[in-house]
């Protein structure tokens, strides 16, 4: 797998458009904290580490909400994306989400924003 932040947002897209109410996925601490900050924001449901029963591997398992998700990756691993507090814009006129990776942690562009940090530009949620 070369993205796994790309699966991870693959996966939730697919979970919906097949009708499941959760989905299961490999752990890392940047996918965990990325669902961490769509959980705070409502774009989803809930968002737990728990051990694979068969591999023995922390997986995460993502409740996905009843409304449509829309995600897109913005920093590739071919082109990162990087921008400071005052470029960062605004998704679907305040209706949805930035996702940016800061030296402060993971948060939404608002939050960046205000504190008046930059960094990667992960992924827009609406």
């Amino acid at each position: 797998m070369i993205d796994p932040i790309a699966d991870f947002l693959t996966r939730i897209r697919n979970a919906q458009m097949a009708g499941n109410t959760e989905v299961t996925v490999p752990y890392s601490k940047i996918k965990h904290d990325i669902a961490k900050v769509m959980k705070k924001n409502k774009f989803l449901e809930s968002v737990e580490k728990k051990k694979d029963e068969k591999n023995k591997f922390d997986v995460l398992v993502v409740g996905l909400p009843a409304k449509k998700l829309t995600l897109k990756r913005v920093s590739k691993c071919g082109q990162r994306i990087y921008t400071s507090a005052d470029k960062i814009r605004k998704v679907k006129n305040g209706y949805g989400i930035a996702i940016i990776s800061t030296s402060k942690g993971m948060m939404t562009g608002y939050e960046a924003r205000a504190l008046n940090v930059g960094g990667e530009y992960i992924c827009e949620v609406s």
